[in-house]
């Protein structure tokens, strides 16, 4: 998906809500449990009830790899559900060696085709370049996190900078805002106003909003640049909202609540 077409979903719409399909086995609803094909099921159920309140669909892929092949056949089936309307993301964090990368670009690019995959860019631009090469693809690269362990690399200091300023300064040089996101997590709102200096005109993919705690208010004042430039995730909040049979109407109804206030933002 172009980014142009990504900016007009959110407009037309008027919605940067990203539904995080991190799907676990044990969480889902127990009437679904004993179904051969219950992930799958569940996600296409979430999915027909939240299409119309979101923009994108991140899928967790541990959720998925863990599970074997039958995890990845659902994760296979979970994507060609998806509606083309809406932009997909594969939340796979990789980061190797270029020929490595390559593969793994392939994977995500083309075996599975997302519009987007998340990596991690501690092994420099080769471990990222094979991902930049395609075309209307977007690589989401981690930034700034909302884990405790953020505080052993990204907020130490570098000379007078944080680390995570010098990956952002640096892995911008490596692409554009056509083929390069960055993660900020929601919980540090306080950093926004000096990415957004560093970065302005890039799209952020923001996870951390509902179970994590992250302020959507505070996030959209800081964070949204004048092409929004945002993607809000939440996962938890919204596809187990409910653990009996209404799962589904109960997913629509926290999705809603959070479209209700990004309309609100973006007038």
């Amino acid at each position: 998906m172009k980014r142009q077409t990504l900016i007009h979903q959110i407009k037309e719409k008027k919605s940067y809500l990203c539904v995080g399909l991190d799907t676990d086995i044990t969480k889902i609803p127990k009437h679904l449990q004993s179904n051969a094909d219950a992930v799958f099921q569940f996600n296409k159920a979430i999915i027909d009830a939240t299409k119309d309140h979101c923009v994108s669909y991140k899928i967790n892929t541990a959720f998925y790899e863990s599970q074997g092949l039958k995890g990845w056949e659902a994760m296979e089936k979970t994507l060609h559900y998806i509606p083309s309307t809406h932009f997909t993301i594969a939340d796979a964090k990789r980061g190797d060696i270029g020929n490595t990368s390559a593969q793994y670009a392939k994977t995500f690019f083309e075996t599975l085709p997302f519009d987007a995959v998340t990596v991690a860019p501690y092994m420099g631009e080769d471990s990222i370049r094979p991902f930049l090469e395609y075309e209307n693809k977007f690589t989401i690269v981690l930034g700034l996190t909302s884990n405790k362990g953020a505080n052993d690399f990204e907020l130490q200091k570098s000379g007078d900078k944080f680390l995570y300023e010098k990956v952002l300064e640096k892995v911008a040089s490596w692409g554009t805002i056509d083929n390069l996101m960055f993660v900020v997590g929601a919980t540090q709102a306080e950093a926004f106003v000096n990415i957004r200096k560093i970065i302005p005109q890039h799209f952020l993919l923001v996870p951390g909003v509902g179970a994590q705690g992250g302020n959507l208010k505070d996030i959209s004042k800081y964070a949204m640049n004048d092409d929004i430039g945002l993607l809000v995730n939440v996962s938890r909040a919204i596809i187990y909202a409910n653990a009996d049979e209404n799962f589904a109407g109960e997913a629509k109804l926290a999705a809603k609540k959070y479209h209700t206030e990004m309309s609100l933002y973006l007038k």
